[in-house]
């Protein structure tokens, strides 16, 4: 089980938060790592991955920085008892896949499983982390993100989070509860500008105002 919490905020706020994190001297700072993340759905009905009754996400990303490359396939769902509490509580499930396997695993899944794309975003992820808690800060192409994440397994894991939104002096009760699709169809809607499946640096993209 996921447990984390997110916040949003306008782009030139991303030096700001990156020197915060940086002052923490118990995190550990990783690579700034390009993601392109491909979200698929089933190719029956009956097993809409978008419906209300199941609510989750099929996804497969890829990752890049200067010392390496990778692939992921993970599901993420929202659950019953998600919002219960003030912290996100999510199933997920992640598998690595092999980044020479790469080609391989798309023409199975899009050729022979036949599960359909149904959008795909870009993003520059930093993270900062320990044994506890993993704080992502993620580059949008309509805004930054900064998500904090349980990563303990000893410590009660809503606890954690909210430890290090306190840290951070964030009021964890102005936290963003739904997805970053959420975020980017909410932004489109109300500044009129187009809605894009593929979400990328290139296209006109509405944006995260102070």
């Amino acid at each position: 089980m996921e447990y984390e919490v997110r916040f949003y905020y306008a782009s030139k706020k991303l030096e700001e938060i990156i020197n915060k994190l940086s002052s923490f001297k118990e995190l550990k700072q990783g690579l700034k790592t390009y993601e392109k993340t491909i979200q698929y759905n089933h190719c029956d009905s009956k097993y809409n991955f978008y419906s209300k009754e199941i609510d989750g996400r099929f996804r497969f990303r890829i990752s890049s920085n200067n010392s390496e490359s990778k692939c992921k396939l993970s599901w993420k769902r929202r659950i019953q008892t998600t919002y219960e509490s003030e912290v996100n509580k999510e199933e997920e499930r992640e598998v690595n896949i092999p980044y020479e396997d790469l080609d391989n695993f798309l023409f199975i899944v899009e050729n022979v499983m036949h599960f359909t794309v149904v959008e795909s975003y870009e993003r520059y992820r930093t993270i900062f982390y320990n044994d506890d808690i993993e704080i992502s800060v993620d580059e949008y192409p309509f805004g930054l993100a900064l998500e904090i994440e349980n990563k303990s397994n000893e410590k009660n894991p809503e606890d954690v989070v909210k430890e290090w939104a306190s840290n951070l002096n964030l009021d964890i009760k102005d936290s963003y509860r739904l997805s970053w699709d959420d975020k980017y169809e909410e932004l489109c809607k109300k500044q009129g500008i187009k809605q894009y499946n593929e979400v990328t640096f290139d296209k006109e993209m509405p944006f995260i105002e102070e």
